[in-house]
C-alpha cells in the first residue's frame, strides 16, 4: 500500500509541529510534506538549531507520523536561472541548507520548483544558468543521499515530464527525479497524461493531488484553490495508469487550507472525492 500524505499548508499555520502532526494523524494521514516558501518566516528554518530540528524529530517518533519530503518552493524568490549572480548564490545556499536540514530530518525527497525564473524574464540564459545549478545541487545531494525531485509546473518552462525528462538526459542521476502534479500536468491541453506518465515512470519520486481548470486560448488556467472533482483531473485514470506501471511511491493531497475556519472540514470533502478512488484503484486500503 503506498503512504498518502497532506501537504502542511493545509493544516493550521500558527500551532505546533507536534500538534501539525497530530492533526495530520487525526485526519487518517502517513505523513506531512514541509513546506519551505519564498516568505522569511519559512525560509528560516533552514537556519533551525540542532535543538530547534531535534524538536521536529522528537514530534515524529512521539506521533508516528513522517515527514517524507520537503516542498522547497523557496528558489521561486531565489531561482537557480536568475541573471544576478547574487540571486544564484542564494539559490545555491538555500539548496546546500535543506539537504543537510532533510539529512536531519530523514526526509527522503526534496521537491524543487520547475522554474528557470519566475520574477525575471526567460531567456536561453535563464535555462543554461538553470540546468548548470541544478547540476551542481544534484552533486550536492547525492553526497548526502537524498533525492531532489522536480515537481512539474504551472509555468512553461516544465510543464510535462517530456520537459524534465530532456533536462535528465543532461543530468543522468539516480537522485534527479519528477514530482509529477496531477492538476499541472492536466491543466495543460499538450499534455497526454497516460502518454507521460508512462514516460516517466521510471523517474517519479511522488505524486501531488490536487485538481486544476485548464488552460485554454483565452483563460490562463487556475491551478490553485479548485474543489476537488470540479476541475479538470481526471483522477481515477491517472490512479490506474500509476498502478498498472506498478508505482508504489508516495501520494500528498496539496491543499491550501492553512488559514481556513474550517480545515478539517475543507480536508474532509476533498478526501471524500480522492479516497475511494485511491482504494479502488488498490492504493490504500
Amino acid at each position: 500500500m503506498s503512504s498518502i500524505g497532506i501537504y502542511e499548508k493545509a493544516i493550521p499555520k500558527d500551532i505546533t509541529w507536534k500538534e501539525r502532526l497530530l492533526f495530520a494523524k487525526e485526519l487518517g494521514f502517513d505523513f506531512v510534506e514541509m513546506s519551505i516558501d519564498e516568505t522569511d518566516e519559512r525560509l528560516a528554518r533552514l537556519d533551525w538549531t540542532k535543538n530547534e530540528r531535534k524538536e521536529v524529530v522528537d514530534a515524529i517518533y512521539e506521533t508516528d507520523v513522517k515527514i517524507l519530503s520537503i516542498c522547497l518552493s523557496g528558489h521561486r524568490r531565489f531561482p537557480f536561472g536568475s541573471k544576478n549572480p547574487k540571486t544564484r548564490n542564494n539559490a545555491m545556499i538555500i539548496i546546500q541548507k535543506a539537504i543537510d536540514l532533510a539529512l536531519d530530518l530523514g526526509v527522503r525527497c526534496i521537491q524543487l520548483a520547475g522554474y528557470d525564473v519566475y520574477y525575471e524574464e526567460k531567456s536561453v540564459h535563464s535555462r543554461e544558468y538553470f540546468i548548470e545549478n541544478l547540476q551542481a545541487a544534484v552533486t550536492m545531494a547525492s553526497a548526502k543521499g537524498v533525492a531532489l525531485s522536480v515537481e512539474i509546473m504551472d509555468d512553461s518552462f516544465i510543464n510535462s515530464i517530456t520537459k524534465f525528462k530532456q533536462i535528465k538526459q543532461q543530468i543522468p542521476s539516480p537522485y534527479l527525479q519528477v514530482y509529477p502534479d496531477l492538476g499541472n500536468l492536466s491543466a495543460w491541453p499538450t499534455n497526454d497524461i497516460g502518454y507521460e506518465l508512462e514516460k516517466g515512470i521510471n523517474e517519479i519520486s511522488q505524486i501531488h493531488i490536487k485538481d486544476t481548470l485548464a488552460v485554454t486560448s483565452d483563460f490562463p488556467g487556475k491551478f490553485k484553490g479548485v474543489p476537488f472533482g470540479e476541475g479538470c483531473v481526471d483522477f481515477m485514470g491517472c490512479f490506474q495508469t500509476l498502478k498498472r506501471l506498478n508505482f508504489n511511491g508516495p501520494f500528498v493531497i496539496e491543499m491550501w487550507s492553512e488559514i481556513s475556519v474550517q480545515p478539517k472540514e475543507e480536508i474532509e470533502r476533498a478526501k471524500q472525492v480522492i479516497m475511494p478512488k485511491l482504494r479502488e484503484v488498490g492504493y490504500c486500503e
